[in-house]
């Protein structure tokens, strides 16, 4: 019995190490499926080597052009690009496998030629009936009953009119691999069935098609989640025969990375969670920086002591033997936080530039901005960019600006002082002499009437200016607010205020 890794392993590294995405197209994008790809594509980067990305896509009543689309949209916004696929071409296109159907069956016939795969016509109810004679448990399933068939039987299912599914013969023995994060692992003999290949009727099934194109594409290492692994001595049982019968050279290596749990419990990260939603999380204001750095530490740290990172700094460290096995919990908060610390690591001009798309979904401003909104955008940008975690954060931050009539939030109104109108009216005389009105000479002014005059600690002087100003009760700064609106447009916010309140 052989308990040790096929000899036939590849032992590619460096820029022959090949790796692949090839996702289905069902759905949107999740969270889980972008880690799967940023390993990918981090280990090939870090390498030197290539990133296949093809499209799994045989599935017609689940599969959709729009999800797709959807996953083009996905990997442009990550910014994470491909060397041969869909969309860029290659040596081995096609890369959908709607369109390689010939390539399946030509494969098979050599399958067939080299006596792997055998034609099977039992069926479902077959089997049940004698794993029950036979005192067999009917979870066991297929009881390899059709690999010995002779030519005399064959033609009799024939005549019945049966078409023959076609079967991998699994080879008697163990089969062991060394997993890139988990070390060596065997599957005992006889711990799965004769599997099915290709359907009666020639359709292809995703455990023949998935290793084949593999093969042919020449992907040496098979990078995936935890949840895949159980399908790996599937795997290797017909990679064997891909090379026995000449289709390819060497057994990939494979990689299984560990699950992705929800916030609470021990449950996978579902995919109808909001916390997978990758498009969710664009929307709340993710920046591509952050959400990849919080991704890479679901499974993988640069270091002990240090959590955010450039991916720059990660693909020049990342090793999928770093990976560690044990389940990663997504933690939104934590998520939030290093997506925050990367946009304060922007440049101010492209802080800038990302908040546009924000502000126009808001309703606050064009698509293409006015210049004066441009303007207003420069000069604002900053005020923010150090206060928000989300670029979603920033239309309710920014939103007094683009508007004429401010809008009161109820917590604001019932946080004002029980002297929020003397202290607005104050607020007035003083800014009304103010000649400079920048923020130094708006401070200087507030802070002598406010503080020196009328007593008042800074925290309650200025709460009821901030909420005239812009609603809230948080806020830019108050003085640097009041030279974006000038002179005029905070003298008659004051005094809508103290109106309001009369």
């Amino acid at each position: 019995m052989s308990a040790t890794p096929d000899p036939r392993t590849t032992t590619a590294s460096g820029a022959d190490v090949r790796v692949r995405f090839c996702p289905s197209p069902t759905g949107l994008p999740h969270v889980g499926l972008i880690r799967t790809v940023l390993f990918n594509w981090a280990y090939a980067r870090h390498n030197g080597g290539k990133l296949v990305f093809r499209i799994e896509d045989t599935d017609a009543a689940r599969d959709s052009e729009e999800s797709y689309q959807q996953l083009l949209d996905a990997l442009r916004w990550m910014n994470i690009d491909w060397d041969e696929g869909v969309e860029v071409g290659g040596p081995h296109a096609p890369y959908r496998q709607s369109q390689r159907h010939e390539i399946y069956r030509e494969v098979l016939d050599k399958l067939v030629a080299a006596g792997a795969v055998y034609e099977s016509y039992s069926t479902a109810e077959e089997i049940d009936a004698r794993n029950e004679a036979n005192g067999r448990a009917k979870q066991l399933g297929y009881d390899n009953f059709d690999r010995d068939l002779t030519d005399e039987q064959k033609a009799a299912f024939r005549a019945e009119g049966r078409q023959p599914a076609w079967r991998l013969r699994v080879p008697d023995h163990d089969l062991t691999y060394v997993d890139l994060i988990r070390g060596e692992v065997t599957f005992p003999a006889g711990s799965f069935p004769d599997f099915v290949l290709v359907r009666a009727g020639g359709v292809p099934l995703y455990p023949f098609v998935n290793p084949v194109d593999d093969a042919l594409m020449g992907i040496t290492h098979v990078i995936r989640g935890e949840d895949l692994m159980p399908s790996t001595a599937r795997q290797l049982a017909l990679y064997s025969a891909l090379v026995n019968a000449g289709i390819t050279t060497f057994i990939p290596r494979f990689g299984h990375m560990p699950l992705v749990l929800g916030e609470t419990g021990n449950k996978k990260l579902s995919k109808r969670d909001p916390q997978a939603d990758l498009f969710l999380q664009r929307e709340k204001g993710f920046i591509h920086e952050g959400l990849l750095n919080y991704l890479s530490l679901l499974g993988w740290s640069l270091t002990s002591d240090r959590d955010v990172f450039s991916l720059d700094e990660m693909i020049a460290a990342f090793d999928i033997a770093d990976v560690n096995p044990n389940p990663a919990r997504f933690d939104q908060k934590k998520a939030e936080a290093i997506n925050g610390d990367h946009i304060r690591m922007l440049d101010a001009d492209d802080f800038a530039a990302r908040i546009v798309p924000y502000l126009a979904g808001a309703g606050l401003i064009a698509e293409q901005p006015s210049d004066e909104h441009r303007a207003i955008i420069a000069q604002a940008a900053p005020l923010v960019q150090e206060r928000v975690q989300l670029l979603g954060e920033v239309p309710g931050m920014l939103g007094f600006l683009f508007v004429s009539d401010v809008t009161y939030a109820e917590d604001a109104l019932k946080g004002l002082p029980a002297n929020a109108s003397e202290v607005l009216t104050a607020s007035l005389r003083a800014l009304e002499g103010v000649d400079d009105f920048s923020a130094e000479g708006v401070q200087a002014a507030l802070s002598t009437a406010l503080v020196d005059e009328l007593g008042l600690k800074p925290r309650v002087a200025y709460g009821p200016p901030r909420v005239a100003l812009t609603g809230r009760r948080v806020s830019p700064p108050l003085f640097e607010s009041m030279e974006l609106l000038g002179k005029a447009e905070t003298l008659r916010r004051l005094d809508a205020l103290v109106q309001h309140l009369a």
